[in-house]
């Protein structure tokens, strides 16, 4: 469901957003700005937490680090 919103904007920065992703996207593009800027509070809480667990962080760059060896043996 989509939902109307007036911004103002000066009018070098609208003639500028209009030429730069087109008249029919703007709405779009200013979403796609917008939107990650409102994640999930709860998601951001729960990635925190886990960077601060020192095990799991450990163990997760150990397993990163062992999977970069395994890329220079594949064939191109």
């Amino acid at each position: 469901m989509q939902k109307r919103l007036t911004i103002t904007l000066d009018a070098d920065t609208y003639t500028r957003l209009q030429k730069t992703v087109g008249r029919r996207h703007v709405s779009r593009f200013i979403g796609d700005l917008v939107r990650p800027h409102l994640a999930d509070r709860k998601l951001e809480a729960g990635y925190k937490e886990m960077a601060q667990d020192k095990a799991r962080e450990k163990e997760a760059l150990e397993w990163s680090e062992a999977t970069i060896g395994d890329i220079g043996n594949e064939p191109w």
